[in-house]
């Protein structure tokens, strides 16, 4: 018998059916709204606790449901007006419909529940701060990508006129879960001036030259994806991303960009004829200006190139590494590790407080980075290492090294390697604090140090408003 797909049988029959008068009773870890159904947690987007609706049910599995509202019977007392017109389609934000002192405490509810449930924490003796809300909760990014493509998204609007669509061009962001569909955004409130204003005369300079967007079904086309960076001191960077070297078309978009944004810093392109979207193995082309922009942090400077990675919040950011650094409590004589240092930004920040900082990092680009990084603000105690991060801990390091009084690690989304964890039971360390971008596997992996590691100190940061993304720093000390 030929092995095919398995196709999994809605045995409760509630696919597809409509619900009325559900009540929303509260926000999930994911960030959608959840309520009960026959005993089934369901899942909805988009909506609020306390809001009364009615949902179509979009997926029905063993123990969960998956729903979309059709209609706002009675709405919550805290749901508010979005104030983006994309608000529901573009997947860029996904609680705009609640008040942004709501959302800290969604946010921080998760990070709590996340180190009771998953951790197994008991948190009665931990200091739990209350969530650093951002500052800005518009404009704050300091960088976006957008997509071109020739097939973008019809919106309700588009289908209920009646009027054949001519124009399927988009440069916007992807439709959640679909790949080829570009969702053509007139406003996104997420970055500062002059971010819009670029995208749409991009837009219309391409649509006029007659230059083709990207057909992401067939791979062809000449336009890829537009990336616009920017400083709180100013400076602005452009990139755009072409499938070929065309240079007519290319020299024509690049000359109109410098001709009509004399304020870029940096106008770079990149040439992409690659299936998968990925572009931090490309090598950039400067066409205009400088090779980088230089974003200024705590008093220290930071040389972002098209391909560095820098967080997406500066004002935050900084706000997020001082938190850190007040947890590592160095008092200058102190070795410091920094785990997936990145380009180094958190080891640079504890330079001046340690007699040592070692930073270690899998991406060998983001350690020349941060090599660089260091030279340019003149601190000389900080070493980096690039390589496998379980490789590298490890016992031989340790010796030559020196074991740290310090550790400080801030992982990707996966959380740490089972194997970093084991090492960083050895280390013997005084402190560790740990930056997490995901909750779950932060607290995961504080079950883990719990052995030899106490949780003291909790402190959550709101990097990324209107989204369901919290990050959180956790203090831990040897028992």
């Amino acid at each position: 018998m030929g092995r095919g797909r398995r196709h999994h049988r809605d045995k409760s029959g509630m696919k597809g059916k409509a619900l009325e008068g559900v009540v929303i009773s509260g926000i999930a870890a994911g960030g959608k709204a959840i309520a009960r159904v026959e005993e089934k947690v369901m899942f909805v987007p988009f909506a609020a606790p306390g809001d009364v609706v009615d949902v179509q049910v979009r997926k029905s599995k063993a123990s969960y449901l998956e729903g979309v509202i059709t209609h706002i019977r009675t709405p919550s007392p805290d749901r508010v007006e979005a104030f983006c017109s994309h608000f529901g389609i573009c997947g860029g934000c996904q609680w705009q419909h609640l008040p942004y002192d709501k959302q800290l405490e969604f946010k921080h509810r998760q990070v709590t529940d996340s180190l009771e449930r998953i951790g197994k924490a008991d948190l009665s003796g931990v200091e739990v701060l209350p969530i650093l809300g951002s500052e800005h909760s518009r404009f704050y990014r300091n960088k976006l990508e957008y997509t071109f493509s020739n097939r973008r998204w019809l919106t309700r609007e588009d289908i209920g006129s009646g009027e054949v669509i001519d124009d399927m061009d988009a440069l916007g962001f992807h439709i959640p879960g679909y790949f080829d569909k570009v969702l053509d955004i007139e406003k996104c409130w997420l970055q500062e001036e002059p971010s819009n204003e670029i995208r749409l005369a991009v837009k219309a300079f391409a649509r006029e030259q007659g230059f083709s967007f990207f057909d992401l079904r067939n791979g062809v086309g000449l336009l890829r994806n537009l990336i616009i960076r920017n400083t709180p001191q100013g400076e602005l960077m452009v990139i755009i991303v072409f499938s070929a070297l065309d240079e007519g078309p290319r020299e024509a978009l690049l000359g109109f960009l410098k001709e009509r944004f004399p304020r870029i810093t940096t106008l770079a392109y990149l040439i992409s004829d690659k299936k998968n979207s990925s572009l931090s193995d490309l090598e950039p082309v400067i066409y205009h200006g400088r090779p980088y922009m230089v974003e200024e942090m705590d008093g220290l400077q930071f040389r972002i190139g098209p391909n560095s990675f820098f967080q997406t919040n500066s004002l935050q950011a900084a706000r997020l590494y001082e938190v850190a650094g007040e947890f590592a409590a160095l008092e200058g004589h102190e070795l410091v590790f920094d785990l997936y240092t990145g380009t180094g930004t958190i080891a640079l920040f504890m330079a001046s407080r340690a007699r040592q900082v070692i930073g270690i990092e899998y991406v060998e680009e983001a350690v020349v980075h941060a090599r660089d990084n260091a030279a340019l603000n003149g601190l000389f105690n900080v070493q980096f290492f690039a390589g496998d991060m379980v490789k590298i801990l490890d016992e031989v390091f340790l010796q030559k090294q020196g074991y740290p009084h310090v550790v400080i690690t801030d992982p990707p989304r996966a959380g740490m390697h089972p194997g970093v964890i084991k090492q960083l039971l050895n280390t013997g360390a005084d402190r560790i604090v740990y930056v997490s971008c995901n909750p779950a596997t932060q607290a995961r992996d504080i079950d883990g140090l719990s052995p030899r590691y106490k949780l003291v100190k909790v402190q959550p940061v709101d990097m990324f408003p209107h989204t369901q993304h919290v990050e959180n720093v956790a203090l831990l000390v040897r028992k």
